[in-house]
């Protein structure tokens, strides 16, 4: 079933491509001495989802065979940003029997962990139903694998916060203890980055708000808030200003807080606790000896 996204993916082929190679490096050595047993066969394998849940990642199949052995013929099932459930084929390969054992792991470490990701997310974005609040992630990422992570949070139907640390600038409470005060601090910030960037608040309380609506903040991010609290904070905040709800949500918690009128709740868990999305790799028979 298809999961009708929000935006183009904008697909992170090249990190994918290097991120395969690095993985088979690690993972080769000097080569598969336990497929090395097998006889030289032409075999057909399928992937299949054993669990219900959104695919990210399908194209590490395809580049992964590509970069190993090039004769393995890739059919995928699935595009990402698909819902799957379990039991469903994703995709269906053909080639030699140690190339599609020989790569098997990696591949399905990568097509996993960012399908994952993308259930997480999708289970966090169903929570916030017809509300026109959108659910985003953060930079608690891995390092490497930011692109292709932030990426499959888009599969899954959420957002992307900052990608990298020029993106913005985000006041949080550490900046607020070393410039002395909100107010100092985005003095500076905007003395040092002028009007076209924007300049987020990390706001606790209803004074740390009143402070940063007052010093021109663009953003303001609640931070570790009952539904209550972000609800009374988000309705004194201007139209004007972006509202960001965060601070330990999870998809099982997130929808206590959907009607705060918040426009965004950012979400570290998406990325740097999850669960991989169950997804095996079986042969299906012989073809013929080559």
């Amino acid at each position: 079933m298809k999961n009708t996204s929000h935006t183009d993916l904008q697909f992170p082929r090249l990190t994918l491509q290097n991120l395969l190679k690095t993985g088979f490096e690690e993972d080769l050595g000097f080569g598969d001495i336990s497929s090395a047993i097998l006889p030289d066969k032409l075999i057909k394998g399928e992937f299949i989802a054993k669990s219900d849940g959104i695919i990210s990642g399908i194209d590490s199949i395809l580049i992964g065979y590509q970069i190993l052995d090039e004769t393995v013929e890739v059919q995928h099932l699935v595009s990402d940003g698909d819902y799957v459930e379990a039991g469903e084929c994703i995709a269906r390969v053909d080639g030699p029997v140690r190339a599609l054992l020989t790569s098997e792991r990696v591949i399905l470490n990568i097509l996993q962990h960012l399908s994952g990701i993308a259930t997480k997310t999708f289970k966090a974005v169903k929570e916030m139903g017809d509300t026109s609040t959108r659910i985003c992630d953060t930079r608690k990422t891995l390092p490497g694998l930011r692109a292709l992570q932030k990426y499959a949070v888009r599969c899954g139907g959420g957002y992307n916060h900052r990608m990298r640390l020029d993106d913005g600038v985000m006041i949080k409470d550490n900046h607020i203890a070393a410039a002395g005060s909100i107010t100092k601090a985005m003095e500076t910030a905007r003395g040092q980055n002028g009007l076209m960037v924007k300049i987020e608040v990390e706001c606790e309380t209803e004074d740390q708000v009143k402070e940063a609506i007052k010093a021109g903040a663009d953003i303001i991010m609640l931070d570790n808030q009952t539904p209550e609290s972000a609800a009374q904070l988000c309705a004194m905040i201007p139209d004007n200003i972006i509202v960001e709800l965060s601070g330990g949500m999870t998809p099982e918690t997130v929808g206590e807080f959907k009607d705060c009128g918040a426009h965004y709740i950012s979400m570290g868990c998406v990325t740097h606790s999850v669960t991989a999305l169950d997804i095996s790799f079986v042969l299906t028979g012989a073809i013929k000896n080559v």
